[in-house]
């Protein structure tokens, strides 16, 4: 079966264009140039500061219609309040999305290595959160007590997706876990992460796995994060290629 582009959706985390694209670009903004070549991308500066939700009214209007946004929820959030008390950041950065409307594909919950599972402090958050946004949510967590199944049961049971990121140094961590009703790959680099670029051997079986896990949900993401020396973009052109 033929993959649909409009379902595996490939991109990169963030859309700095590398040197050879700029060229490429001409008048254009990065951000209208990379959606040329992809169908999502991750926007990770949402971490560390917040946008305006105009800034996000306006990235919604220049991309293509097919196009979508995975959002990084700010570290005010998941790092500083640890996922305690923070209804007023919540609140503040779900109307800020908002403004990508029906381009907002996922919320990125991606926790400190340090934070444990706790499953009242979890669900209330999550139940806070669903209770206020209709985006898919997909959770990136490091240590190893998230990689439980009652820490499972309780992401799938609130509809959250588990990360199947690389390199994971948590078993299980490299594959979808959660509720499987979304699948989010984040390809970081390996064996430097952010730096090495993957193989094409690598990227072949994730062709393959992508396939797998399009035949059981419509909603599958891999997003790259190999991008400190722009080795994302080629990776994800790659992967389109072997998907098609």
């Amino acid at each position: 079966m033929r993959q649909n582009r409009s379902q595996v959706h490939v991109g990169t985390a963030g859309w700095a264009n590398p040197s050879r694209e700029r060229m490429r670009r001409g008048p254009a903004s990065h951000l209208v140039h990379y959606s040329k070549s992809f169908n999502a991308v991750e926007i990770n500066s949402s971490f560390y500061r917040s946008h305006q939700r105009a800034t996000y009214e306006r990235w919604r209007e220049i991309t293509p219609a097919i196009f979508r946004f995975s959002v990084k929820m700010p570290r005010s959030i998941t790092h500083e309040c640890a996922l305690r008390r923070c209804h007023p950041q919540l609140r503040q950065f779900l109307d800020e999305i908002a403004g990508l409307g029906r381009k907002l594909g996922v919320i990125l919950v991606q926790l400190p290595a340090s934070l444990r599972f706790e499953s009242r402090v979890a669900g209330r958050f999550l139940e806070l959160m669903t209770a206020q946004s209709s985006a898919r949510v997909a959770c990136e967590p490091r240590h190893p007590s998230w990689f439980s199944e009652r820490a499972g049961d309780l992401l799938q049971r609130h509809g959250v997706a588990r990360v199947a990121a690389d390199p994971s140094t948590n078993a299980g961590g490299s594959r979808p876990g959660g509720s499987l009703s979304l699948v989010y790959y984040r390809l970081h680099g390996s064996p430097k992460m952010y730096y090495s670029a993957y193989s094409a051997e690598f990227l072949f079986h994730l062709a393959a796995q992508v396939r797998v896990s399009n035949s059981m949900t419509k909603d599958v993401w891999c997003i790259f994060d190999n991008t400190a020396r722009h080795e994302a973009w080629p990776n994800a052109q790659l992967l389109l290629k072997l998907l098609k």
